[in-house]
């Protein structure tokens, strides 16, 4: 007793969060306790203004009976805009302990009103400045600061992408602000800090401006201007004094413009920098008399939205492996790893030396690096030098995808590692999720599945990080998404780009096959499914009921746009769809896997119709439950008697026609022949799939749940093609497109669609979290509060396996091992959830606990709830706290 406290405070999923746009803003925070079994059973909750004062609290909840410790919603009167407050927590817990105050927590709200802004959206002026240069621009501002800053804030955002400035330092880490959004509905702005950056007396304010995807060429057609042909920035700067004044600089006609030495720069092609820098361009002295005036410019203050997700960041660095001369004689940097983001250098070199740097994933057969892939897409860094001593570049606004690097102009015989560091850049979201296992192959495809998401959840979930696509890809997302949220807290990255996606949703209720849609196609299903899949998933992970209530029309308008559709209102049979993309079954030629479309349409249609019933349950609306489940249940008996024979067989003998049927619960009383089909389907194939990017995120999942888990093991082991361990017998450090995006005789399945970094088979991640491991949620409580642990241990292909997950409650851990038929199970569950623990094999009287015999009847260990016999072995119900299980398994191996 004594040892409860409430930790890990967060503010809509962020600590101390600077710039929150939430008027009703969800406060959560963790429990630590000194026993096991904790349960909270009240809470507390206190806001204070920032001077901390809880004896005059802005809002005290009270001692309020509940056990929700996460996404709690502020209940106090509105806050003001431009505030910093404070707030803490205090807790009670089933037996009755009560905790202190937590330590003191932050958030500060941003502009809660677009009429708070009274900046102007600024730009070179177009009669001294060329518009459509391609040099990126410079914008300033001279202004002076009295004595006695207490805080000063920038609000700010652009038509491009930007860095800013005060006094000459950039004012944040994050980089290509500010993000990609659906720019003609939302635009985010950032909120920093820079009182520390201000001075009394002079100073100044810069904005250095890309293009960024705003007026970057884009998509297959490279369309430049999708959003808009000129750049411009929005910059409001707010001083608070000790005295309680306040000042404001704005962006307006007053500011000053040039271009600078990036002559160049864009998503898809990379940066040129030449020698026309302006030095000390941003700090107050500068002499910017022979600049050009800026101009305000027309464009939307209404899209203005604050910033929803992880900003982008530089968050790792990595050195070259090595350096080699490719048989073509090219100097190459090998980075040891297929990464996103830019390299930065540091040379000295004579004034007028240009290096150019050309990224790649991979090598060809013969060793030479291989460009083919990246189609139009030049990933090109031109640098010329100075020749003013000791000289750092990297590129401001693009980003490359790459494994190798092609120098160029390098002045000397051979390329110094030291010279050279990669800088990976993607959203920067708190990871969740470890895996590992007995088999070191399996633990490289975690790694890779894992670096795949870091390069591909670049501000958007994009389908590759290197050719010139890079794209929003909705069938992408939704098939990867329990993965993802797995490894990483992508709460508020789903949460910015479903917004986007129901911003861009169509009238009919159909969705774009990209999001941000730069492309104009839509409907296909498996891919505009991700309007229900996602915004679903995302509540199951985190109980997230807001988000999910936000996006229910748009996931409702889907499936009305299904039920539109075909020439049955329960079988959507018209229409373009991707089918099982790239599926091995595919007739030459085709990218379209062998499973009837309208198969799959209609199995995601059923899908899709459940979970819209579902999430119209979750939020009280109990006509739309019966609606959609009735629905639902009218799509699923169309399914079967379309594609299911009345013997049981599927019409298709695809394996992602099995899988499907298997996966949205649609075959019924056929399931067990079905699954059966199935599992002889892989074995006959030499335990091989043909599977595209629908079957596949679903495959092992079924063969594990329909008794078959020997089989998905031997799946998950394949090391010969296809498989997901034959990329790592060819040295893949991300997953690949293509199972065979290089052939087993070296050479490459194809120039124009072969991605080295494409995350959607990395799906599997969820089952080797779920079953390999054994770490899961209870079907009927978000959020992990009420959690599963069940690990599967197979046929002796694997001897141990290990994960864990940082919920929204705490860190949760899982691990066995076998040692002949002796089981040894561990597991962590944090304060307040509780767990049922599977124990296959196992038997009561032969089961230890935290190394004591358990017997028939307890008494039992602190946390163990109880202990019951079950189909397959063991069941557990514990509470929070350690645990250590062993036992003698019968049948350990057997999966049925």
């Amino acid at each position: 007793m004594g040892n409860l406290v409430a930790t890990d405070l967060t503010c809509e999923y962020r600590r101390n969060p600077l710039g929150v746009g939430v008027r009703r803003r969800r406060l959560s925070w963790r429990l630590e306790a000194g026993r096991q079994g904790v349960l909270q059973r009240a809470y507390r909750l206190a806001v204070a203004a920032e001077d901390g004062d809880f004896d005059r609290p802005v809002w005290d909840s009270g001692r309020v009976e509940s056990g929700e410790s996460v996404l709690v919603e502020y209940g106090g009167p509105e806050l003001a805009s431009r505030t910093k407050y404070v707030w803490r927590v205090k807790v009670w817990d089933d037996a009755g302990e009560e905790s202190p105050w937590s330590e003191p927590a932050v958030f500060e709200t941003t502009l809660l009103d677009r009429s708070e802004w009274q900046a102007r959206w600024i730009a070179p002026a177009a009669s001294a400045i060329d518009p459509q240069t391609d040099a990126a621009f410079l914008l300033r501002k001279a202004f002076r600061v009295k004595d006695g800053v207490k805080e000063a804030r920038i609000y700010a955002t652009a038509a491009g992408v930007c860095e800013l400035y005060v006094n000459g330092r950039r004012v944040s880490d994050e980089e290509l602000s500010p993000g990609w959004t659906s720019y003609q509905y939302r635009l985010q702005y950032q909120t920093y800090d820079v009182t520390e950056l201000l001075r009394a007396g002079a100073n100044a304010v810069g904005v250095h401006l890309g293009d960024g995807w705003y007026r970057s060429g884009l998509a297959f057609d490279k369309r430049n201007f999708k959003y808009g042909d000129r750049r411009a920035a929005l910059v409001q700067l707010h001083i608070r004094y000790e005295d309680g004044s306040e000042e404001m600089v704005a962006s307006d006609a007053s500011w000053r413009a040039a271009t600078g030495p990036v002559t160049y720069s864009t998503i898809y092609d990379g940066e040129t920098y030449d020698r026309l820098e302006r030095d000390g361009w941003s700090v107050a002295g500068y002499a910017d008399d022979d600049w050009a005036p800026a101009e305000t410019i027309d464009l939307p203050m209404e899209t203005l939205v604050p910033q929803e997700n992880w900003p982008v960041r530089v968050t790792e660095t990595i050195r070259p492996i090595a350096s080699l001369v490719t048989p073509a004689g090219d100097k190459v940097l090998d980075m040891g790893q297929n990464m996103v983001g830019r390299i930065r250098f540091t040379l000295e070199a004579p004034a007028g030396t240009t290096i150019v740097l050309r990224h790649a994933e991979v090598l060809d057969k013969d060793g030479n690096i291989y460009f083919g892939n990246l189609r139009t897409a030049k990933q090109t860094v031109v640098y010329t030098a100075r020749g003013e001593g000791r000289e750092t570049y990297a590129p401001h606004f693009t980003f490359m995808g790459f494994r190798y690097v092609k120098v160029e102009g390098w002045p000397g015989d051979e390329l110094p590692l030291d010279a050279f560091v990669g800088e990976v850049m993607h959203s920067d979201m708190p990871l969740t999720g470890e895996f590992s296992c007995s088999d070191e192959r399996v633990n490289q495809l975690q790694r890779n599945i894992r670096w795949g998401q870091r390069g591909n959840f670049l501000d958007v979930p994009t389908d590759c990080p290197q050719r010139d696509e890079r794209l929003g890809w909705t069938g992408d997302a939704q098939v990867f998404i329990a993965t993802a949220l797995y490894n990483f807290n992508g709460g508020p990255f789903f949460t910015k780009w479903l917004r986007d996606l129901k911003a861009e949703q169509r009238p009919d209720g159909g969705v774009p096959f990209v999001v941000p849609d730069v492309i104009g196609d839509a409907n296909s299903s498996g891919w505009g499914d991700a309007a229900v899949i996602c915004p679903w998933t995302v509540y199951r992970y985190y109980g997230d009921r807001r988000l999910l209530a936000e996006q229910y029309d748009s996931m409702k308008a889907w499936v009305e746009y299904i039920r539109a559709q075909g020439d049955n209102e329960y079988l959507w049979n018209t229409g373009f769809h991707f089918g099982d993309w790239v599926a091995l079954d595919a007739e030459d030629g085709s990218y379209v896997g062998a499973t009837p479309r309208p198969l799959i349409a209609t199995a995601y249609y059923a899908y899709s119709s459940r979970l819209l019933s579902e999430a119209a349950r979750v939020l009280g609306k109990t006509e739309d439950a019966a609606k959609y489940g009735e629905l639902h249940a009218r799509v699923v008996q169309a399914f079967r008697n379309e594609f299911i024979t009345g013997d049981g067989r599927m019409t298709a003998q695809t394996q992602t026609a099995h899988v499907l049927a298997l996966a949205f619960d649609l075959a019924g009383d056929a399931a067990p022949r079905i699954s059966r089909d199935l599992n002889e389907m892989i074995i006959r194939n030499g335990y091989h799939l043909t599977t595209g990017f629908l079957g596949t995120p679903y495959l092992c999942l079924v063969l594990s749940d329909y008794g078959y888990h020997d089989t998905a093991v031997r799946l998950l082991l394949q090391e010969g093609y296809p498989g997901w361990l034959y990329s790592i017998s060819k040295g893949a450090t991300t997953i690949w497109e293509h199972w065979d995006g290089i052939k087993p005789d070296g050479t490459f399945w194809s120039d124009d669609m072969n991605s080295f970094n494409h995350y959607a088979y990395g799906a599997v991640g969820e089952w080797m979290y779920r079953r390999v491991a054994g770490l899961d949620m209870d079907g009927a409580v978000p959020g992990f509060k009420r959690i599963r642990i069940e690990p599967l241990f197979g046929s002796g292909l694997l001897s141990r396996a290990k994960t864990s997950y940082r919920s929204m409650y705490g860190r949760i851990e899982t691990a066995w091992q076998t040692d002949g038929n002796r089981m040894h199970v561990q597991a962590i569950i944090p304060a307040n959830t509780t767990a049922r623990v599977v124990l296959r094999g196992a038997t009561v009287a032969g089961l230890n606990i935290d190394g004591r015999p358990v017997g028939a009847g307890g008494p039992y260990p602190e946390g163990i709830q109880s202990i019951a016999a079950a189909e397959h072995g063991v069941e557990v119900e514990i509470g929070s706290g350690e645990y250590r299980f062993a036992y003698e398994a019968a049948n350990l191996f057997r999966t049925k």
